[in-house]
């Protein structure tokens, strides 16, 4: 929108099309007007700033608001005007983070403030009010990303820097630009601008003035007001520490946190682990119409909130060392927290293909997740996925959405194998989707990016060059456990020996004061469990997950007990609640 229409008044309110615009009702509006001041507005009054913390919930109650993006930059833009009843702000206000736009008042009125914490508050004890404010903010976060605002990354498409900074803004689902220093024409006027040596890239830029030369991802982390990396101290004790922010993690820092145990959720790269790169998730109880994988992180992660966890985004664990019937917990960056009990949640990474050659072009065009991220750099290209389970079903449906043409390569003979049913049907259908079964890559060709795969038929040992100018890749996993080597039990493949496995190999001596075994997610440890894809034997589905990351919390509990399997009996003489627990506290 020009200044001229400004001046002329010439403003008016964007459509609810998507939802992320609604309208609060007068009841809600008497509701929220309890916990806020009214507040007179001047035309040109700017209510917040990007790059700066949100601190007031803003309902717009007579007057209208206009939403920017870069204000005053070259890229200036409009995302959005509200007028009456239309709150403002988005998912960074609930998380903490910085704004990602601006609100400036384009018609004086009045608007109701509420303080933020009273704001999030308020969230979690009215469902109804809650809910709608959320979808909002989930659906206000996609737009922002899908305009390319926030932060821009000036890189090179063949910088393994650049691809970090892309990956961790991408799982962190926030948004931002990338400007490849290799094909963009705004990459030399930016360097210039900024006095940057191609050398000194990649670089984060964000409100024309704030420049970072290839941040690690704590720093950058910093910028956007992620609540990273600053571990409690040693002398600050927490009660239980959560490895890991996946749903078996989350679940846990739900659980552990609503219980009233002091929790902290640490994770490496960012809260939702595989589960959020699913672009829908059609089989989680609860959710008949199916959900994606974003959307029910950030619900979670939102819950963890409410109960008072704390999350830490990125901060990795370098080592777990028993002290004291306790656990010092170290950090990749120096930095050591005392935990009482530990719930290990890594998860698993993909399995990277062993092809000749592909090496060279993994974050270019060969990917092993596929979000909204990575499938806008192959629009209306062909691509192919490799793998037969449910994880490479969900990525050639959402892929198909994107691409002219999907390959789904599977080695097997038989799709049901490893694939649920409903998904199954849905690939068979497509129309986008080929799938080729017995199938194998054996090279990829491409200069600077993916061209073309080499695949060979296992059954007949044919061998036929495929066009693809992308490949995702999901053949299985394999467990975040270097780090617990030599510390606790594993298995062959690396996952951590959970229960009677554990008992059968553990250190007696160790266990005997304790006068019992290892309960069903304790490791050869006391006191530390494990949840979710990390655990030997565990069921590698997002409802299984959540399950064992809340049954881990209640075996904290009897863990704090020192009474085994029992049932404990609670301090006011209650047995825990099904689905809950009771603590000495």
């Amino acid at each position: 929108m020009s200044t001229a229409e400004h001046e002329k008044g010439a403003v008016r309110e964007t459509p609810d099309r998507y939802g992320a615009f609604p309208r609060l009702t007068p009841e809600q509006l008497e509701d929220l007007s309890a916990h806020g001041e009214r507040r007179r507005t001047a035309e040109g009054e700017v209510l917040y700033r990007e790059g700066e913390p949100f601190r007031e919930f803003l309902v717009i109650l007579s007057g209208t608001v206009e939403i920017l993006s870069d204000q005053g930059g070259a890229d200036e833009r409009t995302v959005a005007v509200h007028g009456p009843g239309r709150f403002l702000g988005e998912l960074g206000l609930l998380e903490g983070q910085a704004a990602f736009n601006t609100a400036v008042v384009r018609e004086a009125g009045e608007i109701l403030a509420v303080p933020v914490e009273r704001q999030r508050a308020l969230v979690g004890s009215d469902p109804v009010l809650g809910d709608l404010i959320l979808r909002a903010y989930l659906g206000r976060r996609y737009l922002l990303i899908g305009l390319g605002a926030g932060f821009r990354i000036l890189g090179s498409c063949y910088s393994r820097d650049t691809l970090r900074l892309r990956e961790f803004a991408a799982r962190n689902r926030l948004p931002h630009r990338w400007v490849d220093l290799e094909r963009d024409k705004e990459a030399e006027a930016l360097l210039r601008r900024f006095a940057i040596r191609p050398e000194e890239t990649p670089v984060v830029l964000w409100q024309g003035e704030r420049l970072l030369r290839n941040p690690s991802n704590a720093e950058l982390a910093r910028l956007i007001g992620l609540p990273a990396p600053a571990p409690s101290a040693e002398n600050e004790r927490c009660e239980v520490m959560v490895v890991g922010a996946g749903p078996a993690g989350l679940a846990a820092a739900v659980y552990g946190a609503s219980d009233g145990l002091t929790t902290v959720t640490v994770d490496a790269v960012a809260t939702g682990g595989q589960a959020a790169t699913s672009s829908r998730i059609e089989n989680y109880l609860g959710f008949p119409s199916g959900i994606s994988g974003g959307e029910l992180i950030e619900r979670a992660v939102l819950q963890a909130h409410k109960f008072g966890a704390r999350l830490m985004v990125p901060a990795e664990v370098s080592a777990l060392t028993p002290q004291d019937d306790e656990y010092i917990v170290t950090f990749t960056d120096g930095s050591r927290a005392r935990a009482g009990a530990v719930v290990l949640a890594s998860g698993v990474r993909y399995r990277r293909l062993e092809v000749p050659g592909i090496d060279r072009l993994e974050g270019i065009s060969v990917y092993y997740a596929a979000t909204v991220h990575e499938a806008g750099l192959c629009r209306a290209d062909p691509v192919a996925v490799v793998g037969g389970g449910n994880s490479a079903g969900q990525a050639a449906l959402f892929l198909a959405q994107h691409a002219s043409e999907v390959h789904l390569l599977v080695r097997g003979s038989d799709l049901n194998a490893d694939m649920s049913r409903y998904l199954v049907d849905q690939v068979e259908q497509h129309p986008k989707i080929e799938v080729l079964l017995h199938t194998e890559v054996r090279g990829v060709a491409g200069k600077e990016k993916l061209e073309s795969l080499t695949v060979e038929d296992n059954a007949s040992n044919e061998r036929r060059e495929l066009q693809a100018a992308a490949l995702f890749v999901f053949i299985g996993a394999r467990p975040r456990t270097e780090w617990l080597k030599g510390v606790l039990a594993l298995d062959e493949r690396g996952f951590v020996l959970t229960g009677a496995d554990a008992g059968a190999v553990a250190d007696t001596n160790r266990w005997a004061s304790l006068g019992r075994d290892p309960m069903l997610l304790e490791t050869t440890l006391p006191g530390v469990f494990a949840a979710g894809d990390v655990r030997s034997g565990s069921v590698k589905r997002v409802a299984s997950a959540t399950g064992e990351g809340a049954m881990a919390i209640r075996l904290v509990h009897e863990h704090r007990e020192r009474k085994g399997n029992l049932v404990t009996v609670g301090p006011e003489g209650r047995r825990p609640e099904a689905g809950g627990s009771v603590s000495s506290r």
